[in-house]
C-alpha cells in the first residue's frame, strides 16, 4: 500500500479519546475537569476573604508575636482557631443566607441568579457594616464612580476590597494593644536586667515566663477571643 492510501486511512479512521473542538468553541472533559478544580480550590480562600477571618487570623498572629512564642501555638492550630470562630460570628448572616437564598433555590422557588442576588445581601449587610466610610469612598473614588446614593448603588467588587482594608486596619489596632502589657514586661525585666549587670542575659529568657504565667492567670485566651467576638457587634 503506497503512502496516499495510508494517508487517507488514518484521516478516515475513527479517533478515540477526548478532543477538543476548537472551532465550535467545545472543551473536552479533561480541561473542564481542570477548571472545576481550579474554581474550588479559589471559591475557599475568597469566601474566608468576606467574613471576619482575616481579622480574627491577624489578631492571633499577633498575641502570639506579643507572647514570644512564634510557633507555638502552630499555624495549623491558629488557622483552626480563626476558622472556628470566624463561623461563630458569620452564623447569623449564613443562617440569614440560607432561609433567603438556599431555600428557596433549593425547593425551586427561585432560580440561581434570583437566589445569587438575594443571598448577597446578608453578606453585603455585614461588610458594610464593618467597612468604614473613609475605605469605602476611596475605592468608589478610584472606580471612578458618581457617589452612591445609598448602599444597594454601591457595586460588590468595590465593597469587597473597602471591607478588607477596613479589616486590617481593625485587626493591627487590636493587635497594638495587646502587644502594650507585653512590652510593659519586656522593658521592665530588661531595666532589671541592665540595672543589675546582666547585660549579657537576653531579656526574652526572663520575660517570657513571666508572660506566659500573666496570660495564663488573666484567662488570656478567653479575653482575647471575647473580645474579637464583640468587635464585630460595636
Amino acid at each position: 500500500m503506497d503512502g496516499p492510501h495510508v494517508i487517507d486511512l488514518i484521516l478516515l479512521a475513527p479517533q478515540n479519546g477526548p478532543t477538543v473542538q476548537i472551532g465550535s468553541g467545545g472543551v473536552s472533559t479533561p480541561v473542564q475537569i481542570l477548571l472545576l478544580m481550579t474554581v474550588m480550590a479559589v471559591i475557599p480562600g475568597a469566601l474566608l476573604m468576606v467574613t471576619g477571618f482575616t481579622r480574627i487570623l491577624i489578631v492571633l498572629g499577633f498575641l502570639r508575636n506579643a507572647l514570644g512564642t512564634p510557633t507555638t501555638p502552630p499555624n495549623q492550630v491558629l488557622i483552626g482557631l480563626s476558622f472556628f470562630i470566624a463561623l461563630f460570628v458569620m452564623m447569623p448572616t449564613l443562617k440569614a443566607t440560607n432561609e433567603i437564598a438556599v431555600q428557596p433555590y433549593l425547593h425551586k422557588k427561585l432560580s440561581l441568579d434570583q437566589a445569587v442576588e438575594r443571598g448577597q445581601q446578608p453578606m453585603r449587610t455585614f461588610m458594610f457594616k464593618q467597612t468604614r466610610d473613609s475605605d469605602l469612598a476611596l475605592f468608589v473614588k478610584m472606580a471612578d464612580l458618581p457617589r452612591p446614593e445609598t448602599r444597594d448603588d454601591v457595586p460588590t467588587y468595590v465593597l469587597i476590597p473597602a471591607f478588607l482594608i477596613s479589616e486590617l486596619k481593625t485587626a493591627f489596632q487590636i493587635g497594638f494593644l495587646i502587644y502594650l502589657p507585653f512590652l510593659i514586661i519586656d522593658m521592665v525585666v530588661a531595666s532589671t536586667l541592665m540595672s543589675m549587670g546582666m547585660m549579657m542575659l537576653p531579656p526574652i529568657l526572663i520575660s517570657l515566663p513571666f508572660k506566659i504565667l500573666l496570660f495564663v492567670l488573666v484567662d488570656g485566651w478567653s479575653l482575647v477571643v471575647q473580645g474579637l467576638v464583640q468587635s464585630f457587634h460595636t
